[in-house]
């Protein structure tokens, strides 16, 4: 073999190795968003292996999959500085310009229903949607409440939720028929109008969660220490746990509905509630403090996004202990699942 020949085998030999080949996207992929590093972590369930990690833009608190798995949408928040929405094609693992929001700013909570990115832009104190398919901002409703943060909206676009952190309250929009053509409106469909209510919970609400059934919000107050509870038809809370999870910053029920889990980020634990008795049932030592949560789909675990420590704490959902950690960038936030369908 001449050094020639020797040279090609060897060239040959690498660029077939499966090490330098890049991993694909499973077809169920864990998002996660690292703040610090401004990169979205492609994570495969399977394996907890970050297999890619894409440029996301300034300061990403939120991320959100595309209902056929195949995009990520990322707010750019910067406490109402930021105007835009990342956007990531995660089968070819690479950034898409972004959308522009103009004075939208300071987008922050994101979900994706009926084909549409809805969010929540603090600095314009509103909600909005844009579709992906006309490339437009197609709605936009103001809230008049301070630091509209997190958003939830139903499959059936009827109701919108949100929480509003320096107003200490909850807002529930719903869909009612509006008016028809009359005076000053002659032609056209007739129009679908919102009602908000807006509801005082505790000081500092921000990560709120939705009952199963739909009948109760959740929703866990920072500044308190406390999580609400509000009856959705009545639009009234009736009751507030003294729950002790100062700093709280996000909760969620788990897939079953039993279990409430909030994070916190003024403190070590995790904190575990019996969704029946409204009773503590356990308190699970993370780390320093937690953002993020997003049980899996088939139910098995939940994972926690410890900011301060740099990593994803995986908690079984059995025996309720944590089992791992996946190192998927600085200041981990954001968590999100991409089911490719």
């Amino acid at each position: 073999m001449n050094a020639r020949t020797g040279a090609v085998f060897i060239l040959g030999s690498l660029l077939a190795s499966p090490v330098l080949r890049a991993e694909h996207t499973p077809s169920t992929a864990l998002l996660v968003l690292a703040k610090s590093d401004n990169t979205l972590a492609i994570v495969d369930p399977a394996s907890l292996k970050v297999i890619a990690r894409v440029p996301v833009g300034p300061d990403p608190h939120e991320v959100i999959a595309s209902t056929d798995g195949k995009f990520a949408y990322v707010s750019n928040y910067g406490g109402g500085a930021y105007h835009t929405l990342a956007v990531v094609d995660l089968i070819e693992q690479k950034a898409l310009p972004p959308v522009d929001l103009g004075a939208l700013r300071g987008p922050h909570g994101l979900v994706f229903v009926g084909g549409k990115v809805w969010f929540t832009a603090e600095g314009a104190k509103v909600i909005g949607s844009y579709d992906p398919a006309t490339k437009k901002v197609d709605l936009v409703l103001g809230t008049g409440q301070n630091r509209t943060h997190m958003i939830f909206v139903s499959d059936d676009l009827q109701r919108i939720i949100t929480s509003n952190v320096s107003s200490g309250t909850m807002t529930i929009i719903e869909k009612t028929p509006g008016g028809g053509r009359g005076p000053g409106r002659p032609m056209g469909p007739p129009r679908a109008d919102w009602d908000e209510t807006v509801i005082p919970v505790g000081r500092g609400a921000e990560g709120f969660d939705v009952s199963a059934d739909g009948k109760e919000i959740w929703a866990a107050n920072a500044q308190d220490g406390t999580v609400s509870i509000v009856d959705v038809a009545a639009k009234k809370v009736t009751q507030t746990l003294a729950a002790n999870v100062m700093g709280a910053n996000r909760l969620k029920f788990t897939l079953d509905g039993k279990l409430v889990f909030v994070s916190t980020l003024g403190g070590p634990d995790l904190t575990i509630i019996d969704a029946a008795t409204r009773e503590q049932t356990k308190r699970v030592k993370i780390g320093r403090g937690a953002a993020g949560i997003l049980m899996q789909p088939d139910a098995s675990r939940a994972y926690v996004a410890c900011s301060p420590d740099g990593y994803v704490a995986i908690v079984d959902l059995k025996s309720l202990e944590v089992t791992g950690h996946i190192d998927a960038g600085k200041e981990p936030d954001g968590l999100a699942w991409a089911v490719r369908r």
